[in-house]
């Protein structure tokens, strides 16, 4: 019998994080470790855990405080294969504590990988990152185009992104970029706009729209991310750069609006216009056109499919819901 594949997902508490690692289960060849810095989660927000006799371990490490404890489970471990998608990723509040951001985002990042830097056993290392490091792109945008990331967390995570090339051309190191637009889908935490739009609809609140909600993003399911995820840990090459996203934009209004009639009341009524938060890019359009040629990959999930399958989340969990907070909490 072939050795199982190792595989270590860094983040595995995050949403996308969950996701994965429920994507790889599915795959018995596959034996994976998950490392977060919070204990983890119900199966509300990480669907692997409905899984029976699932090959998977999980460990309440944190990159800030704990790398000593994660290199030697690296070093215990072997993974051939590591996904790091730990990372501060909310905008707004990078800009009140933008240390907290470098640290996790870059510092972290810079330490476990020069503690990688000769592992034997590591063949690719996936990294995490965002299309906000080319700021707003209002035509689609490749993955060779220039940085322009207009808030703390962009910049981090441009500088992450630089460094790890920087790794790979002096080094080798195996690093290959993943750079997803606005994934959404069940699972995903409560304060994020499109299980917000429903709970909030369903408890009878009213839906704040930023700007008016005119920033357009590329919304795409986290299940067709975590498909492209896998193709490039497997099968893409060591230090290249793959976009995943859809083949359109929307306003974020128009998702919210999208939601209203799914679940049957009036966008005027469900919604007001509030300020834009700064550093707010106009929008978010991105090229996947390599990883659709070089991976075989493309999005299978419509858009109001998952918008159906939130709502659907929503109510099967109504009372667990309840007992969520519904706002960010900062924890550096």
């Amino acid at each position: 019998m072939a050795e199982k594949r190792r595989i270590l997902v860094l983040g595995s508490n995050a949403f996308a994080g969950a996701d994965l690692v429920d994507l790889l289960l599915q795959d018995q060849d596959n034996q994976v470790v998950g490392v977060s810095r919070s204990p983890e989660k119900s199966e509300l927000f990480l669907p692997y855990r409905r899984r029976t006799g699932a090959d998977f371990r999980f460990y309440q490490m944190d990159l800030n405080r704990d790398m000593d404890q994660v290199l030697e489970l690296c070093r215990q471990f072997r993974p051939s294969h590591i996904v790091n998608m730990t990372a501060l990723c909310e905008v707004a509040p990078s800009w009140e504590h933008p240390q907290h951001w470098f640290q996790t985002n870059l510092c972290a990042l810079a330490e476990l990988a020069r503690g990688l830097r000769d592992a034997p056993y590591l063949e690719r290392f996936l990294q995490i990152s965002s299309p906000e490091v080319y700021g707003s792109c209002a035509r689609p945008v490749k993955e060779d185009a220039p940085f322009n990331p207009s808030t703390p967390y962009a910049v981090s995570k441009a500088a992450a992104d630089m460094f790890l090339q920087t790794m790979h051309r002096q080094y080798g190191f195996p690093v290959i970029i993943i750079r997803s637009t606005n994934y959404y889908g069940a699972h995903q935490q409560l304060w994020k706009i499109i299980p917000r739009s429903v709970i909030y609809i369903k408890s009878g609140r009213t839906i704040e729209l930023h700007g008016g909600g005119r920033a357009v993003k590329s919304f795409i399911h986290v299940r067709d991310v975590s498909r492209g995820e896998v193709l490039a840990l497997f099968q893409g090459r060591v230090g290249q750069i793959y976009h995943l996203s859809p083949e359109r934009g929307y306003q974020v209004r128009q998702v919210v609006e999208r939601i209203c009639q799914l679940m049957g009341v009036e966008f005027e009524q469900a919604t007001r216009t509030v300020d834009e938060r700064p550093g707010q890019d106009a929008a978010y359009l991105v090229d996947s056109e390599k990883a659709r040629r070089e991976l075989g990959w493309s999005p299978r999930v419509e858009l109001d499919q998952g918008l159906a399958e939130v709502i659907q989340w929503v109510e099967a969990n109504w009372p667990g819901i309840l007992e969520q907070p519904l706002e960010y909490r900062h924890r550096a």
